[in-house]
């Protein structure tokens, strides 16, 4: 019988259920932070652009309407400093499976080596594992190896917020280049700087032409709408970039009947246009955030012994819908970490991708206590 080229590992939120079932008893009930789906409703307008376009008899096109793409690269020069062809962008399908499928899109395969952030998301090592390729945490470009075809980086990272500024993206690229490999920057949660450099500062773009020395050769960026316009549900992003990687992946795509459905392109066109949305949700989530987070170190400092009910690895994960806890998720998490007495009942999703095994880093399979996430970076205050 025909199998994967190796076997994955359990789905890491799969593992958690008795974790949530664990927290759920608390009497207070649990503060689930392992699924940073948006609660907030999505904007009106975009509601409204989808409902209109529900008479979607044909079928949509893989690159995306022409009106889409116009958005989408205008949208990159407003927003991020970027200059970008509308023929260098594709729509997909929320951006989890890009990160997922990219390695086999690229047609990496076994002897090639695909290169993701230490603390990372956990979908950059399985798109690896599902070509065969050779996964490598690294940070360090210097540690990047010979065979690298493909590198991830994540900027603001998920979970911990942090930000990689023009400097370290050329650097990154430099190396992606010396090494003939494509270079990809998730930018997924760019409109959501916290820290006071970047609360009234664009957050660079790996794009960015002091980066790439406006040439993107090599260079691909990508975006979703699920957190700065609460369209996790729709499952709406795109990437941009080199025109000689864009043009296969969208035969590639076209291919594999990859299409974002033709209400939700309308859909994306409306968020895309729409700014005063988004600083209304960035707003929103920063006020949750100053009123949880000071709470949060109060009690984390006065509660030296009790640990969140969590599972732990060698690398954090992130969330399955690409929803990350870098943003203060809901009003009602906010309310309820301030009327707690005990973090106990918080449940995290800490585990490695690779849940089986113990963590290099320390026997038994948990990293070392340095290593875990508090709240506050989960809230992303560093970055």
């Amino acid at each position: 019988m025909p199998t994967l080229r190796g076997a994955l590992p359990d789905y890491p939120w799969d593992a958690m259920a008795p974790y949530v079932a664990r927290a759920a008893e608390h009497p207070g009930g649990k503060l689930d932070l392992s699924v940073g789906s948006p609660v907030d409703p999505a904007p009106a307008s975009v509601r409204e652009a989808l409902a209109a376009a529900t008479d979607a008899h044909a079928y949509p096109t893989t690159a995306g309407t022409p009106r889409l793409r116009e958005a989408i690269a205008e949208w990159y020069l407003r927003r991020r400093g970027v200059t970008v062809s509308p023929d260098a962008v594709l729509p997909t399908i929320g951006s989890k499976e890009l990160v997922a499928l990219l390695p086999f899109l690229l047609g990496i395969g076994a002897g090639e080596a695909v290169v993701f952030p230490r603390i990372a998301y956990p979908s950059y090592e399985m798109g690896a594992a599902m070509v065969g390729a050779d996964p490598v945490a690294s940070d360090d470009p210097a540690e990047w190896p010979e065979h690298t075809a493909l590198v991830w980086l994540n900027s603001p990272a998920n979970p911990d917020g942090r930000v990689l500024d023009v400097p370290e993206l050329r650097a990154a690229v430099d190396r992606a280049r010396e090494l003939d490999a494509v270079i990809v920057g998730d930018e997924c949660y760019a409109e959501l700087g916290w820290s006071e450099r970047w609360r009234d500062k664009r957050i660079p773009s790996i794009l960015d032409p002091r980066v790439t020395g406006a040439d993107h050769r090599g260079v691909l960026g990508i975006y979703s709408l699920s957190k700065q316009s609460n369209l996790a549900g729709y499952r709406a992003a795109f990437l941009a970039g080199d025109p000689e990687i864009v043009k296969p992946l969208l035969n590639v795509r076209k291919h594999a009947g990859l299409m974002v459905p033709a209400p939700v392109q309308a859909a994306m066109v409306a968020a895309l246009a729409d700014e005063s949305h988004v600083d209304a949700q960035r707003e929103r989530y920063r006020a949750r955030r100053e009123t949880s987070c000071p709470r949060s170190r109060q009690r984390a400092t006065a509660s030296t012994t009790a640990r969140p009910a969590c599972t732990c690895g060698s690398r954090a994960a992130s969330t399955p819908g690409r929803a990350s806890p870098i943003s203060p998720i809901s009003a009602s998490w906010s309310d309820r970490v301030t009327s707690t007495a005990s973090t106990r009942r918080i449940t995290c999703a800490w585990r490695s991708p690779r849940a089986t095994r113990p963590s290099r880093r320390r026997p038994g399979g948990c990293a070392p206590r340095e290593n875990f996430l508090d709240i506050e970076r989960l809230f992303g205050i560093h970055g």
